[in-house]
């Protein structure tokens, strides 16, 4: 179908509204911060409820619309809900780092809501040409926001590897494109599918390696091994404001480009990818486990577990549409605890921090007992602990991956989880059975926490125990979040 909807776009016309009059207010009032938070909420809440819109509409009749361009179905308005919740968050994450921008705040507040329509689009691309665009306004728009503090050299240092390696990485997606598009004839999502399965190709070989390097350059945009290099530099160098942000939307707009188009694009060839990112997956999760555990600062810890995260999220795909629930059960959950994770290291190192050595952690839980709390459970879920989403995200997709005849890859992920558990422990042992004079100078006293950091906090830690304990809600609404 070939008609215009406005509801297809719904969510990225709000936002889009939301950074124009950010802007355009700014230069010619200079209003108050508390009025760039109303405005910036307003956007967020007209973008929210537009997804839920679209989710009623997908529901009943899926459809492509914008002659191929979007898809409106349930995977769409999935992301574009989910994402409006985590920017709402990310911004009150970041909301001190704000208010020190001074007459900056409004670029900022406005680079996080465009990055977010880029997300947004990502999931709802149903054509290589929209998901370039949309990829591109995503990830130019977190370029900026990795550089955006001045206080230190290394943001600067960040913002630059970042573009440099983001952009190398775009160039691989495109010859990956160019080459898919060389094989089937077609630069549609569906119509590249609607090629595959009445088609036999006789030789598959640029086929095979449009696929891979369509897969190599999601993977560098969701940090998985061996093309993470960037992340731990970027999340350390960015602002601890914001590398939450960076971290978790990245994770969820790539996850669920790559999901759609692995399962609807090449579902015909799953035979042929589906090993490929399983070795992927495999390389994440060791590389991620091992190198996490020899940090000494908690950010670049965080960078190598989101790294053997990304291979535990790929240990969905292997299933194909059969894990892709499960993929959005893992990777929305992860992003909102690793969001709230870097909020508590915002707290300790301040919000334009950029090293957070694990020594000021020790004592965590004498100064600041409510935020050592938070971070403990954190923790706990991302190692895997029952009780905790992390532990029910990690069963799902184990359990797809064995389904699918991949139990090496199980076993690896079964293993890297133990071997994760030191370097997630060894935070929660120093905020809990180290004395508080053990800690360094930069970490003496209370942490403050803002009004803003303890309602994003507190909503993170009620989605960890919630869906940990009581997960039917979220699995009844990823089950039927499907692509078209």
């Amino acid at each position: 179908m070939t008609e215009i909807s406005y509801l297809a776009i719904g969510p990225v016309i709000a936002l889009t509204l939301g950074v124009v009059v950010i802007l355009m207010v700014e230069v010619s009032f200079k209003p108050s911060t508390s009025w760039l938070a109303a405005t910036a909420g307003s956007s967020l809440l007209g973008a929210f409820v537009l997804g839920v819109l679209q989710w009623a509409e997908a529901a009943e009749d899926p459809v492509i619309r914008f002659r191929g361009m979007l898809a409106l179905d349930p995977f769409a308005a999935f992301g574009a809900v989910v994402l409006t919740v985590l920017g709402a968050v990310a911004l009150l994450v970041a909301w001190p780092l704000v208010l020190q921008q001074g007459r900056r705040a409004a670029e900022f507040v406005a680079l996080v809501l465009l990055s977010l329509t880029g997300m947004i689009l990502m999931a709802a691309a149903a054509h290589f040409i929209m998901l370039f665009l949309a990829l591109e306004v995503a990830s130019i728009s977190l370029y900026v926001l990795a550089g955006f503090s001045r206080e230190t050299a290394e943001a600067g240092e960040a913002s630059v590897k970042y573009f440099l390696l983001g952009s190398f990485a775009s160039a691989i997606f495109l010859y990956g494109v160019a080459l898919s598009y060389a094989a089937t004839g077609s630069l549609s999502l569906y119509g590249t599918a609607a090629f595959l399965s009445e088609n036999l190709l006789l030789d598959s070989a640029a086929l095979l390696a449009g696929i891979g390097l369509l897969i190599v350059g999601l993977a560098f945009k969701v940090s998985a091994a061996p093309f993470h290099m960037w992340a731990p530099d970027v999340y350390q160098g960015a602002a601890s404001g914001v590398s939450g942000f960076m971290t978790a939307g990245a994770k969820i707009a790539g996850f669920a480009a790559l999901a759609r188009i692995a399962v609807t694009s090449y579902a015909p060839y799953i035979s042929d990818w589906a090993p490929a990112v399983g070795v992927i997956a495999a390389i994440s999760i060791v590389v991620g486990t091992l190198l996490a555990i020899a940090q000494s600062d908690i950010k670049r810890m965080l960078a190598y577990s989101s790294v053997a995260h990304a291979g535990f999220i790929l240990t969905g795909l292997v299933a194909g549409l059969d894990g892709v629930p499960f993929i959005w059960f893992y990777v929305v959950t992860y992003a909102f605890q690793v969001l709230g994770a870097f909020a508590v290291v915002s707290v300790v190192s301040g919000p334009a921090g950029t090293r957070s050595p694990l020594t000021d952690y020790a004592g965590l839980a004498q100064r600041a007992p409510a935020l050592a709390g938070s971070l403990a459970l954190l923790m706990l879920s991302m190692a895997g602990i029952p009780l905790t989403a992390g532990f029910l995200s990690k069963l799902y997709v184990f359990r797809e991956a064995v389904d699918a005849g991949y139990l090496w890859l199980v076993l690896i992920g079964a293993v890297a989880s133990v071997a994760g558990l030191f370097f997630y422990l060894r935070v929660i042992v120093l905020m809990y059975m180290n004395p508080q004079g053990e800690q360094t100078a930069g970490a003496a006293g209370s942490p403050g926490v803002s009004d803003s950091l303890r309602i994003a906090l507190t909503g993170v830690a009620v989605v960890t125990l919630a869906f940990g304990i009581v997960p039917g809600p979220l699995l009844d609404v990823v089950t039927t979040a499907l692509p078209l």
